[in-house]
């Protein structure tokens, strides 16, 4: 008896091919590099200020890199941020 080919996705399991979310994070975190947010630098997030301390690389759940391709360390613990929340010092 052969084995079933299988051609669906179970829920939790990355997808593959050229729809795969995953694909964007680099260019988001390039992106984010060159408009100075780089590692050690103080931004403000809202009103809140914070020290970038790396990268989001996730390519699934909630908070995807490239959405949220910065992680930032505030007075108020380790958050992940969008470009266009947080602001340079």
């Amino acid at each position: 008896m052969a084995a079933k080919e299988r051609k669906g996705v179970r829920r939790g399991t990355l997808r593959q091919g050229p729809d795969q979310s995953g694909r964007a994070v680099g260019p988001a975190i390039h992106a984010a590099i060159a408009r100075g947010f780089v590692v050690g630098c103080e931004v403000l997030v809202g009103s809140i200020p914070g020290i970038v301390v790396g990268y989001n690389i996730a390519c699934f759940g909630q908070f995807v890199g490239n959405a949220y391709p910065l992680v930032v360390r505030t007075a108020l613990g380790v958050t992940k941020c969008g470009v266009d929340e947080v602001s340079l010092l």
